[in-house]
């Protein structure tokens, strides 16, 4: 749901995958007393991967490079410079998980004189605590980056991951299934859509394009945008996950969105893709598209 007039200029751009998640960075930094047990860039770098599941920023931010134009990169097309920025969203990835895993799949390691790189491929994999029990997503990633010998010590000052397979290959699991299917399995209760209201003004930020726009919503979440004549309609919602899809007739598009609200019912945060752009319908499913969060600028109705 860009704001580009071509289908060329719309998909270029658009080879970046989602993020219900909420984007999210492994390469992070290690304690003093890992490094006195890593003194060669191999184990310095399978030991930050352990500081980044026991997610501990402090220790982190000693083996990080601070300089103020380094960059790194993540998933989702986001690009950060400088430690703060990173920082600010470790904090709140931190803050939003139970517990991480992130155990590495392969390594491999190079290093000349007083720089080494590397090539890894490992799963993300996130524990969320939700009303029906946890719920452990996992995401495959690869990650390449550069450490410097700076006085002894290895630090990492540049990095880059992506995702190991096109599109989105967030697969979600939840430790207590006799919970997760309690609606399904129940004919007596009702479907979660009947009793759940997600009427109000939403304020809508994509996150790759840092665009802000409203959509204005009925019960059911269907409702207009403030952007090319777009119409978001809902097809599901369960368990707080809400599914749908998105028309625009400004610049003739069309697409999914899948989000999970939050507890509170007051935020949103999940993907976005494209099926069809002009004449171009055969676009494979969520491999062109983006990530973004939802804001709710209204009270969530009482009767939730």
């Amino acid at each position: 749901m860009t704001g580009v007039d071509t289908a060329e200029e719309a998909l270029r751009p658009l080879q970046r995958s989602r993020l219900l998640v909420l984007p999210f960075l492994l390469i992070t930094l290690v304690s003093p007393s890992f490094a006195a047990d890593a003194p060669d860039p191999e184990s310095v770098l399978r030991a930050i991967v352990k500081a980044n599941a026991e997610r501990d920023l402090t220790t982190m931010s000693r083996y990080m490079s601070h300089e103020v134009d380094a960059i790194g990169y993540s998933i989702g097309g986001r690009k950060y410079v400088g430690w703060q920025a990173f920082a600010d969203e470790m904090n709140s990835e931190f803050a939003s998980v139970t517990h991480l895993e992130l155990p590495i799949l392969d390594l491999r390691m190079w290093k000349r004189g007083d720089v080494a790189w590397f090539a890894m491929e490992l799963d993300y994999i996130r524990h969320i605590a939700t009303e029906t029990g946890d719920e452990r997503m996992v995401i495959p990633l690869r990650e390449t980056g550069v450490l410097e010998r700076q006085k002894d010590r290895w630090i990492l000052v540049a990095w880059h991951e992506s995702q190991r397979v096109d599109g989105l290959a967030m697969k979600a699991g939840v430790a207590h299934k006799r919970q997760l299917h309690r609606t399904a399995d129940s004919s007596s209760q009702p479907a979660a859509m009947e009793t759940y209201d997600l009427s109000g003004d939403w304020e809508i930020l994509e996150i790759e394009e840092n665009k802000t726009y409203r959509a204005t919503l009925d019960r059911k979440g269907n409702g207009p945008y403030t952007w090319q004549g777009g119409q978001f309609l809902t097809s599901t919602f369960k368990d707080r996950r809400w599914e749908g899809t998105w028309k625009q007739t400004g610049n003739d598009r069309e697409g999914n969105f899948e989000l999970v609200l939050s507890e509170d019912g007051t935020q949103a945060k999940g993907i976005w893709w494209y099926v069809r752009v002009g004449k171009k319908n055969n676009i494979p499913p969520r491999q062109h598209g983006g990530s973004y969060v939802w804001k709710r600028l209204t009270p969530p109705p009482s009767t939730q």
